[in-house]
């Protein structure tokens, strides 16, 4: 099996979501081979700090069909829920090793995150959504600093982009909780046209260089006064 499936299958902890890609029509021309569209609510306490991210991301048409059959034939006599609730534990962790495919600055420098405790998995609007709340290792103070954050899969093989409407990211695609006064943007990912051309000439059975994908992430950036 290809490091790419690979990746995904630990990702979503299921071989034959992996399997079905391989034979897909359409999914193996280049990078990326599937997508999320994300929801991010910064959580920040009543002195201002940040204390974590609030994150929902469904997967695309195509995975979540796949995944949503697989639960059902695998389901037996827990039903559809209890597969779900069983496919969050396995995403949380395999994500886990990979800082939840999220990575956090502050006036630039690095934060550290800690661990998912919760989370959710549902089916909404025939697309699994998988809803988790990532803290930081220590609540950080916003007032008079810029935050930036990238969500991404490191091998580029599914696409992480806020959810948007005719290339307009939604209003809750980013919002800040709290009563600080900040500014919100989502600046498009602007990569470099050898790296372009590097995910181009990546199929489905190639091995994408570590890192590739945080060059074509989008970037929220948050400032508050």
């Amino acid at each position: 099996m290809t490091l790419s499936c690979l990746v995904l299958r630990r990702w979503l902890g299921f071989a034959t979501l992996a399997a079905a890609l391989l034979l897909a029509p359409g999914l193996t021309l280049a990078h990326p081979h599937g997508w999320i569209d994300m929801r991010m609510r910064l959580v920040v306490d009543d002195q201002g700090r940040l204390e974590g991210l609030h994150q929902a991301w469904r997967m695309d048409p195509f995975y979540s069909l796949v995944i949503l059959e697989e639960l059902e034939h695998a389901a037996g006599g827990g039903g559809l829920e209890a597969g779900l609730d069983q496919l969050g534990g396995e995403i949380r962790e395999n994500l886990r090793p990979h800082d939840y495919f999220t990575e956090l600055r502050l006036d630039g420098e690095r934060l550290a995150l800690g661990e998912v405790s919760e989370y959710t998995v549902m089916s909404r609007g025939g697309r699994v959504e998988f809803i988790f709340l990532l803290p930081l290792a220590t609540p950080q103070p916003l007032r008079d600093k810029t935050l930036h954050y990238k969500v991404f899969d490191p091998t580029y093989y599914l696409e992480v982009v806020h959810e948007a409407e005719d290339n307009t990211p939604l209003d809750d695609a980013l919002v800040v909780g709290g009563e600080l006064a900040c500014t919100t943007r989502i600046v498009p990912a602007d990569p470099d046209p050898e790296r372009v051309m590097e995910a181009a000439m990546l199929d489905i059975t190639d091995e994408a260089v570590p890192g590739l994908g945080r060059h074509f992430a989008e970037t929220g950036e948050v400032t508050c006064e």
